[in-house]
């Protein structure tokens, strides 16, 4: 028997001074079995780095050929497509083909340099693609502020992320591996 996405709550607070968009957002997330909390978290952190009124999840892990976040137009063609993770060469060239702007979040520093090294020569000829990364301590700390029902505060500054919740607060600063049209 196949197991079930767990059902995760997030109220957010966006206060992105940045995109002068400031906006509460109730979300309804599902983790995939498959999936770690931690990339729950940081689909979570792209979301309110690109939050707008038209962003939306992905169907998830299982649905193949969907990114983690994408953003319609008004013409109904993808605005933006948002991947987290270590997408292969193959997936970041059909994302390019199929919307205006492409944006990858990356995590494991164990996992990044080499995805980088074979792919930062391909990448760097897409001009809609934007590449950033997230250390591992960082990310440590964002997955400790889950929970099945969250309240978050985030602020956006200079590019600088602010993730606060009723247990403390965490700066995220991205590195930014190929900049692009905007994180």
């Amino acid at each position: 028997m196949a197991l079930g996405a767990t059902i995760y709550k997030a109220t957010i607070d966006i206060s992105d001074l940045d995109r002068q968009y400031y906006a509460n957002h109730v979300l309804t997330v599902a983790r995939h079995p498959s999936e770690t909390e931690e990339r729950l978290m940081l689909r979570l952190l792209a979301f309110c780095s690109h939050a707008g009124e038209r962003l939306e999840f992905g169907r998830g892990l299982s649905t193949e050929g969907e990114p983690a976040l994408w953003e319609m137009a008004d013409t109904g063609e993808i605005a933006h497509w948002v991947e987290v993770g270590w997408p292969d060469l193959k997936q970041v060239r059909r994302a390019a083909g199929k919307s205006e702007k492409v944006t990858i979040l990356t995590y494991g520093d164990d996992k990044i340099g080499p995805w980088w090294s074979s792919n930062k020569g391909d990448f760097g000829k897409l001009n809609k693609l934007s590449v950033y990364s997230v250390d591992d301590a960082t990310v440590e700390r964002l997955s400790a502020m889950a929970s099945r029902n969250m309240r978050l505060a985030v602020t956006i500054q200079d590019g600088v992320v602010w993730v606060s919740d009723d247990q403390g607060s965490l700066q995220v600063e991205y590195q930014i591996l190929q900049p692009g049209p905007s994180i």
